[in-house]
């Protein structure tokens, strides 16, 4: 009888094999045997949360097709700041829009355009600049662009779907909200109760004009009102403008007080031109950029964004940072007021913009 032992053969790696990062290994790790790695190996890990350039995704289509529909995606508030919380993307949103034609401008096989807006709007400067960009890229590229409105197209995100071709909004979409408000807080009889007691020191005697430090005057408080009146007139000549179906309705001044409605009772009023989904808003698209019928479409991803479906959502919602479990509006100094193409329901919107 022959008795056989261990037999410690060597560990043979061919090829390269490249670890990128920080490998802990901890405990005691026992290999028997032979093991053989042959080829290549190697391992990314990314230790920071920056940003992968634009990508188009192609969701559904022809992903190789000589024409392709972009679907642009524009969520929640329309404010030009960085959006930060728990799982947040965290991006500015105006800053990505522009990202997002700008990758569009250089990319000659996308053919049109479809804004996917769920919005009740945000900053009068803002919306602007998003509509700018909008109307750049559609001039210069010479091709359709189709605005869904789906949960809410509101306020600014109405005020940027006027700037496509057409408008399509869901039977059950919010639409409208054209009107401009200005969040004001008189907060001087509550600090005064934790005997608090403003003094500014200041040259101009107008420059704490909207402070919530102390009482709006009648003057003042005119003067503001004057500023919203004019971005009203602003919001309002450019749907007149873009919706010239207006014209044939004896008695429209009411679809500008900012009222809402539905998307039944917005195609009534002319402020869109068909009640869909957004797959009505595709094939209109497609439509009018004369592409196939299984032209691809794409949505402008990153590599950590894992929407991939022409329903998804990037996640982009800020948190609450403050300490204490309320947010009072006005008492953060940080949000500055500001003119809003907003359909403000909840005052504390207001408050966080």
């Amino acid at each position: 009888m022959m008795l056989v032992g261990c037999q410690h053969r060597p560990l043979l790696m061919r090829g390269a094999m490249d670890v990128n990062g920080d490998m802990k290994m901890s405990g005691d790790m026992n290999m028997g045997g032979g093991m053989n790695m042959v080829g290549q190996m190697a391992t990314t890990m990314k230790s920071d949360n920056t940003a992968s350039p634009l990508k188009a995704i192609t969701v559904t289509g022809q992903p190789h097709g000589s024409g392709k529909i972009a679907i642009v995606d524009v969520d929640g508030p329309l404010i030009e700041q960085n959006l930060s919380g728990f799982g947040s993307m965290g991006e500015n949103p105006v800053s990505l829009f522009h990202e997002k034609l700008e990758a569009i401008s250089s990319d000659l096989s996308i053919q049109a355009i479809v804004l996917r807006i769920n919005s009740p709007g945000g900053g009068v400067t803002a919306s602007d600049i998003m509509a700018h960009d909008l109307e750049r890229v559609k001039n210069t590229r010479q091709i359709p662009v189709v605005a869904c409105l789906m949960g809410v197209g509101a306020g600014g995100g109405y005020y940027l779907a006027t700037h496509a071709d057409s408008i399509i909004a869901h039977p059950t979409s919010v639409v409208g909200g054209i009107g401009v408000i200005l969040n004001h807080y008189n907060l001087e009889d509550t600090m005064g109760q934790f005997n608090i007691l403003s003094m500014p020191v200041k040259s101009g005697e107008k420059i704490d004009l909207g402070s919530p430090e102390r009482e709006l005057g009648d003057e003042e408080r005119e003067w503001l009102q004057k500023m919203a009146d004019e971005f009203h007139v602003r919001f309002i000549n450019q749907v007149r403008q873009s919706r010239t179906q207006l014209a044939d309705l004896k008695n429209d001044a009411s679809v500008f007080d900012g009222r809402v409605m539905t998307g039944d009772q917005a195609l009534d009023q002319a402020l869109i031109d068909q009640v869909g989904y957004l797959d009505d808003a595709i094939e209109v698209a497609r439509r009018k950029a004369g592409l196939a019928e299984n032209a691809g479409v794409v949505m402008l991803r990153r590599d950590n964004d894992r929407a991939y479906t022409v329903l998804d959502v990037t996640p982009n919602q800020p948190m609450q940072t403050s300490l204490v479990p309320f947010k009072l509006p006005g008492l953060e100094r940080s949000s500055l007021p500001t003119f809003l193409y907003l359909w403000q329901p909840d005052p504390s919107m207001g408050a966080k913009l």
